[in-house]
Order: structure tokens, then C-alpha cells, then sequence
């Protein structure tokens, strides 16, 4: 009988957690995690002709069916013309709808396609492994240290639109 022998536990944070070896340390997991973790989804974006500037609306007009444009601008931090270039071609493509407001025609609502939500499934569905199997080998602490780290790092006058988000 075989005894299985356990990973060796990740090396804790050090008192001196605020100094530069430190923070350089926690700067480069973030890299590298999301690195790796972006990985599969950067591949089937490829194989579709699209960026992670698509992905990322995709993500979020996924999360909030009925988002208006001025909001997904918000939430992106990006420009007006490059969120128009994204859009443009979302639409293009068959991906992203966009309706007038019912109590504002100004208003602009996004929602996904069929098409468009089969393929931000696609692009959660790489994501969700990867979150899933690093929060199960962190465990249930590590994972709200890790989110309140994140928190931290989103400006106080940001955070109410992230938590928005939330269903």
C-alpha cells in the first residue's frame, strides 16, 4: 500500500510583509497567476480573432444582461473609441445586442446572443478550473485573505461598482 505524501504548504507571508521582498513577491504571484490562469481563455479568443479587451466585455454584459453602455465604460476604465471599436465588432459578429432604454432612449442596453453566451461559457468555463482548483488547494481562509487583498488594490470610489456585480 501506497502512502500518498502531501504538497509541501506554500510559504507563509513573513512579519515584514510590507517590505519591498515582499510586496515584489506578492506583484509577481499576481503576474504569473493571472498569467497562467488566462492561458486557455487567450487561446480560444485567438481561435475566434478576438482580444481580452472582447473577453472582458463579454464578462461583465454576461454578468448584467441589460447593462448599459455608459456603465460597461465604467466598469472596463477604458476609452469611449475603444469600447466602440469592441462593441462594433461584438455586434458584427453576432455575439452582443444592444437595445434603446425603455426610460432613457439615449440609453444603450447590452445583452449577450445565444452565440455570445455560448462562447463567454466557453471562456468561464477555462477560468472557473483554474479559480476552482487554486481556491481548493488554498483553502477557505486563504481565499478571503486573497479577496480582501483584491479589494484592496480597487480604488474605495471603484468598489461600489464591483460590488454591484454581485448576484
Amino acid at each position: 500500500m501506497t502512502v500518498p505524501i502531501p504538497a509541501p504548504s506554500p510559504p507563509a507571508a513573513s512579519a515584514l510583509f510590507l517590505r519591498e521582498d515582499e510586496i515584489r513577491r506578492g506583484i509577481e504571484l499576481l503576474y504569473f497567476g493571472y498569467a497562467s490562469m488566462i492561458r486557455g481563455p487567450d487561446a480560444l479568443l485567438d481561435a475566434e480573432g478576438l482580444g481580452r479587451a472582447h473577453h472582458r466585455a463579454l464578462y461583465f454584459i454576461a454578468r448584467r444582461p441589460g447593462l448599459a453602455v455608459g456603465e460597461l465604460l465604467r466598469l472596463l476604465a477604458i476609452t469611449k473609441q475603444s469600447l466602440g471599436r469592441v462593441l462594433t465588432e461584438l455586434q458584427e459578429r453576432g455575439l452582443v445586442a444592444q437595445a434603446i432604454g425603455t426610460q432613457d432612449r439615449r440609453q444603450r442596453l447590452l445583452r449577450l446572443t445565444a452565440q455570445g453566451e455560448a462562447l463567454e461559457a466557453a471562456l468561464f468555463a477555462q477560468l472557473q478550473r483554474s479559480m476552482a482548483a487554486a481556491y481548493a488547494e488554498a483553502g477557505q481562509s486563504a481565499v478571503t485573505g486573497f479577496w480582501n487583498v483584491l479589494i484592496g488594490l480597487i480604488p474605495p470610489a471603484d468598489r461600489p461598482l464591483v460590488n454591484a456585480l454581485q448576484k
